[in-house]
């Protein structure tokens, strides 16, 4: 069958004129072909694609390859690509058994899915691996691109940091390709085979090291070794998670098989791609793509859930994903727009006073994006000078789905007992912030959309909820702050900033504002007196 409708077939079919000096190219798949990450859209089409379109130059026809499998459901296509061996068990029908009893879940799951699992479908066949491992980000996130777990594990293949970084994930304060859907593909099914094979071809102790470990799988297999057991997955002691992880897998596995068989009903996703990967050759605010596209914000960040902010990283990748059915559109209007234009541009004078930090703190943006755009060599700057910062075309507030959004949604979820802002101060963690509310680690983590391991930074503002008594207004800083801490008055220098003076004695910019009732935002006046509560045990070091 076709790869895209009827309609679309017959725009792209058409021959298209030069639209400008910038070449903006986007690749279109067939559902057995391999897409494109976002490196090799930067480098050159893949050898799997089916045709690469170039707006630049004139195109005639368009010759699209059909599916391997004529079905028009993508489960379909699963079930007669599944290829494990294993024998059912008990473990595996517990699993089963809480599937069927909640249909619903089944349902959802599959829904939030059918956006992304053709494109999984198609790379396990270009890799010639097995499609079962399609249904493991139900395991793994429940195929939500925006999940994060206690463990730091993000997007539908719940990769932690390091894992990531290992197979060629960029993470940084714009972008986090663990929650990209072509990237994070790429690095989990690298990891699968790395896994296979260092399992010496076993596919389901891979599968149980991509939710434990390598290193917990060698040693469990080990052990079984020196004592004469068998090393097959049934056969290992393993943590409790992953003892469930792989019969979960199996479970789902049987289900997606014979849905009838147990009263089931699926939804049918289609066997067609429902995305294409554009080449936008810059920098894009996220709001204007969706104006160019005509689609909203929140469709744009559900297929690139790998932005974090307002706009796509200036640094890169300078791809942006698009449904199927606007990618056309978008490309046109998008080379219609110069790249100067791509971002608006704020002319920002600078105070006496003022550091590149605060700076980029106001414009929610980066010291390094600020650097770049300035052709900065360091992070001086004089007074009076004038710098281009790069800036959001809408409130960020229209960015729903930016992880300041995300957080800000995650914060203010009404909870069970009293809500309680807690600003981090110097030497605070997790652990000495939950034992004074008297509340857990992994709770207080979770509703402000961190991870326990997560570092805390000084002046960081976090939700509690407690029925604990703790410190009233009337208690004093240096009460509140612990029996290390001591009152000081600071006369503000030149050069001084609320920024500067807070890292100087390592507490946090919200803090000094709110001791002296002064707008954090404020420059501050050489002379100028400021109360201050410091932790004289932080200031050795």
């Amino acid at each position: 069958m076709s790869n895209l409708s009827s309609a679309s077939m017959r725009r792209l079919s058409q021959r298209i004129h030069p639209v400008g000096a910038i070449g903006v190219t986007f690749f279109l798949f067939a559902a057995n072909a391999g897409w494109a990450t976002p490196a090799e859209l930067r480098n050159n089409a893949s050898e799997d694609a089916a045709y690469s379109l170039d707006l630049v130059s004139p195109v005639a026809g368009i010759e699209l390859l059909s599916s391997p499998v004529a079905t028009d459901d993508i489960l379909d296509r699963l079930r007669r690509g599944f290829t494990l061996s294993y024998d059912d068990n008990h473990r595996t029908a517990a699993e089963k058994k809480w599937f069927i009893k909640h249909p619903d879940y089944l349902n959802r799951v599959f829904t939030r899915a059918q956006r992304y699992l053709p494109h999984i479908v198609a790379e396990l066949e270009r890799r010639n691996l097995p499609l079962e491992l399609a249904l493991l980000p139900i395991v793994e996130s429940a195929y939500d691109p925006f999940a994060y777990s206690h463990g730091r594990a993000a997007g539908l293949w719940q990769m932690i940091p390091g894992t990531a970084k290992r197979f060629g994930i960029k993470q940084n304060w714009w972008y986090d390709g663990r929650r990209d859907v072509v990237d994070s593909t790429r690095a989990a099914l690298d990891y699968l085979e790395y896994l296979h094979d260092f399992n010496d071809g076993n596919w389901l102790n891979a599968i149980a090291s991509y939710n434990s470990g390598e290193g917990n799988v060698r040693r469990a297999v080990r052990r079984n070794t020196k004592s004469n057991k068998p090393t097959d997955f049934w056969a290992l002691s393993l943590p409790r998670e992953t003892s469930m992880y792989v019969p979960k897998l199996l479970a789902l596995v049987e289900i997606v098989a014979d849905p009838a068989q147990y009263n089931l009903a699926l939804p049918i996703i289609a066997n067609e791609p429902q995305f294409v990967v554009a080449d936008i050759g810059g920098q894009l605010d996220l709001a204007l793509a969706a104006e160019l596209a005509g689609v909203d914000v929140d469709t744009i960040y559900e297929f690139n859930p790998g932005y974090n902010r307002w706009s796509t990283d200036p640094s890169g990748p300078h791809s942006l994903v698009m449904p199927v059915e606007v990618a056309e559109e978008f490309t046109i209007a998008l080379a219609e727009v110069p790249s100067s234009e791509r971002v608006r541009w704020q002319r920002h004078k600078v105070k006496n006073g003022e550091a590149i930090s605060q700076i980029a703190d106001k414009y929610n943006t980066t010291v390094a994006t600020i650097r770049s755009a300035n052709n900065l060599r360091g992070n001086t700057i004089r007074a009076g000078d004038h710098l281009m910062i790069p800036v959001a075309t809408k409130p960020l507030s229209a960015y729903s789905k930016s992880a300041d959004a995300r957080l800000a949604k995650t914060q203010n979820r009404t909870r069970n007992g009293n809500k309680v802002e807690h600003i981090v101060a110097s030497g605070e963690s997790f652990w000495t912030i939950s034992q004074r509310y008297k509340v857990s680690m992994r709770e207080l983590a979770a509703w402000n959309g961190m991870a326990p391991r997560d570092t805390l930074s000084i002046g960081k503002k976090l939700v509690v909820w407690t029925d604990a008594n703790v410190d009233s207004p009337r208690t004093s800083p240096t009460q509140a702050l612990g029996n290390t801490t001591r009152k000081l008055n600071y006369t503000v220098r030149n050069g001084d900033s609320l920024y500067v003076i807070a890292r100087r004695f390592r507490v946090g910019i919200d803090q000094i504002a709110r001791w002296n009732n002064i707008d954090r935002n404020k420059i501050l006046r050489p002379g100028q007196k400021l109360t201050m509560y410091v932790d004289v045990t932080a200031q050795s070091s």
